[in-house]
């Protein structure tokens, strides 16, 4: 069973720089049009965490979905 992720972005944090989306090895984070960045295609993460690790406002958290439920 493939695990899912899900990709939480803190928007009061985040300055918009798209290191995050930049550095996306799966084309999962896109820009909105206020220069957000927001997953457009989470089935595609793998949870590697480079956006989480690059983002140097530390506005993204990439967590397994279902973990530690149940």
């Amino acid at each position: 069973m493939k695990k899912s992720y899900y990709i939480d972005i803190y928007e009061a944090w985040c300055k918009r720089c798209g290191i995050c989306v930049a550095f996306c090895p799966k084309g999962v984070l896109e820009r909105d049009d206020k220069g957000y960045p927001y997953p457009a295609n989470p089935d595609a993460c793998t949870g590697c965490k480079w956006c989480e690790l690059r983002c140097p406002d530390f506005a993204i958290a990439v967590m397994e979905e279902g973990h530690g439920q149940g």
